[in-house]
């Protein structure tokens, strides 16, 4: 029998999770805090957008990129935001690429409670990599995704590569 393992699971589970507690919206970042952020998986703030892993991923990798403005919907971007943010899913898919060699990807935005945005008020991109076969058993006899590696690993992973970005602006 194999076990699975997401530890980082538990603090939801049983309601400790400060963070989803919290009424400051987890892609708002403070000036002065711009930066990687391991305890937010933050892995990249810039002038403009930011990247983060998710929390609760679908898959290993799972990352959400955002505009740093705090704004729901596409038509409230200006057009450097949107051309600055797009430019940061790109970059992250080809990181992605790099690192944990995907067959593929979702990549989408839900706009809208009814649509799946778990954050109405600030717009994000979800950037999730495929694998053939990554749909088992697991997922449709127990509705139960199999996550290979620790939040942590999966950052500390992908920090370097996210921190040669730089200043991109």
């Amino acid at each position: 029998m194999e076990n699975l393992w997401a530890p980082w699971r538990m603090t939801y589970i049983l309601g400790e999770d400060e963070a989803a507690k919290s009424e400051a919206c987890i892609f708002c970042v403070d000036d002065d805090k711009a930066g990687p952020d391991k305890s937010r998986l933050i892995l990249y703030v810039g002038r403009l957008s930011m990247v983060m892993m998710n929390r609760y991923p679908y898959n290993n990798g799972h990352l959400l990129v955002a505009p740093r403005s705090h704004k729901a919907e596409l038509k409230d971007l200006t057009a450097e935001e949107s051309a600055d943010l797009l430019d940061l899913v790109r970059d992250s898919i080809e990181i992605m690429k790099r690192i944990f060699r995907p067959n593929g990807f979702n990549v989408g935005l839900n706009l809208g409670r009814v649509a799946g945005a778990g954050v109405e008020a600030h717009m994000h991109f979800h950037i999730v990599p495929r694998w053939s076969g990554d749909t088992n058993f697991m997922t449709v006899f127990a509705d139960v995704r199999v996550v290979p590696e620790h939040l942590e690993a999966s950052f500390d992973r992908l920090l370097p590569h996210f921190s040669a970005l730089g200043d991109r602006a």
